[in-house]
């Protein structure tokens, strides 16, 4: 009997348009005589996975075999259909839709009851696969979440360290302060007091003599106080340290603020940097003023147009070229190193965009990018963007599903842009343009960057 993963291998062995068409036959009611068509509603999202699902929940196991290999020869994949029934332990003229003859109803029954607990086997099997693939990613998003909230809360704790080392540190500065100048008063009370004092013991000792003529002459001298300050007024209040706690508290508060933004946005850029894919450029695509790499990271635009088919994927006159790799379903991410260029174009398009002459970049024409003009103005489909500092390296994430296009700069984790709400109804390309080299100004290469994924 065939297992799921068979025909899970043979599924995938179709290129798009071949699985495609696999899916349009399976719709159709008498595929096979008493099979009717799985609903096209279930049909319209399934991938190959869960095609396979679909047709074992609606024939069982063998006649999902049977199903699967006429639909293969439908599509002229005659090479599949060979070996499926070279790998599959049932009969081996399926094709003919004939079963071996069974002995009696108890065997039927014992072949049929067998293969029943064989399929709910291998969707067990297969569930548990797919629960622990689950656990999997649930383990890698829990472990990147906590080493994210270590990060921020170790910032925060050394946030407040040092606000607190800084507020003790005026603290100490102000009652330094204070004691320097009441330790300068006391000095100067006492030098006034030992003055005094000796003062007082001169006036002691005139005062037993019985010469009151040579007693009057010296009090004279004696009466002259000598200089003073008036200290009715002096004091040393304590200062006021309640300001400084305010002011450091307030202070703290800005810079945790601050610190949880630029935070945040780099644990969500992390988060994004997962969804990185391995992108090259195609040269099939590139306009004939470009030149590519050997290995398909960089182009800059030349001097010479080069002699190229004028094939139809190619863009001529547009400054562009697109990746080689298309995406139809779920996240992907890449960077680009923009660094040193005063124009550029970044994003994705649709396949179908139009690549002769003059070209409008905008959403309306499946084109979801950003660029670069005249060296400092950033724009995206013609609205002018405010950009904090000039991103040396640009990150394009895609959420197929949700349809959104984001554009950070990498280096300060910073969204330049997102377009949101988007209609994703094909496949979509990366796309590059490093404008034209402008006498030499602007000859620096894009290159497409290996991302840094913290993991």
């Amino acid at each position: 009997m065939v297992k799921l993963e068979e025909l899970w291998e043979t599924l995938q062995e179709l290129e798009e348009n071949e699985f495609k068409h696999f899916k349009w036959f399976l719709k159709q009611d008498g595929i096979l005589e008493g099979f009717s068509g799985i609903p096209a509603a279930r049909l319209e999202k399934a991938e190959r996975q869960n095609t396979v699902d679909l047709m074992v929940q609606k024939y069982h196991g063998p006649g999902a075999l049977k199903v699967t290999l006429t639909v293969l020869e439908k599509i002229s994949r005659n090479d599949l259909v060979q070996r499926l029934e070279n790998s599959s332990s049932g009969p081996k003229d399926l094709k003919n839709h004939d079963s071996v003859p069974l002995k009696g109803d108890y065997e039927r029954t014992k072949a049929e009851l067998g293969a029943k607990i064989e399929l709910m086997i291998q969707e067990r099997q297969m569930k548990i696969r797919e629960i622990k693939h689950s656990a999997e990613l649930s383990n890698k998003s829990a472990d990147r979440h906590i080493a994210d909230s270590e990060q921020v809360f170790t910032v925060f704790l050394q946030s407040v360290e040092r606000s607190l080392a800084n507020l003790i540190k005026a603290i100490n500065e102000k009652r330094k302060t204070s004691q320097k100048q009441a330790e300068t008063f006391i000095q100067e009370l006492e030098q006034e007091i030992s003055e005094l004092t000796k003062r007082s013991n001169k006036m002691e000792h005139l005062s037993c003599t019985e010469d009151h003529l040579n007693f009057l002459q010296r009090f004279a001298s004696l009466n002259a106080f000598p200089p003073t300050k008036n200290w009715t007024e002096v004091s040393v209040p304590p200062p006021s340290y309640g300001g400084s706690v305010g002011a450091a508290a307030t202070q703290l508060k800005e810079t945790l603020s601050k610190d949880m933004e630029k935070l945040i946005a780099k644990a969500k850029l992390n988060r994004v940097q997962q969804f990185a894919k391995d992108v090259t450029l195609d040269p099939d695509t590139a306009n004939p003023f470009l030149i590519l790499s050997d290995d398909g990271k960089q182009v800059y635009c030349g001097d010479v147009k080069q002699n190229l088919p004028d094939n139809p994927e190619r863009f001529n006159s547009a400054i562009n070229v697109l990746g080689k790799q298309s995406f139809s379903s779920g996240r992907f991410y890449y960077e680009v190193q923009v660094e040193g260029k005063t124009s550029w174009d970044l994003g994705v398009v649709k396949e179908s965009i139009y690549r002769k002459g003059s070209i409008t970049a905008s959403p309306k024409n499946g084109y979801w990018t950003i660029c670069l003009r005249n060296g400092d103005k950033y724009q995206a489909s013609a609205v002018y963007l405010s950009v904090k500092c000039q991103p040396k390296k640009v990150g394009v994430f895609v959420d197929y599903e949700k349809g959104s296009v984001s554009f950070f700069d990498v280096d300060s984790a910073d969204l330049i842009h997102c377009y949101t709400d988007c209609s994703f109804t094909e496949k979509l390309y990366p796309f590059f343009s490093p404008s034209l080299h402008n006498d030499g100004k602007n000859s620096t290469p894009l290159t497409i960057s290996p991302v840094n994924d913290t993991d």
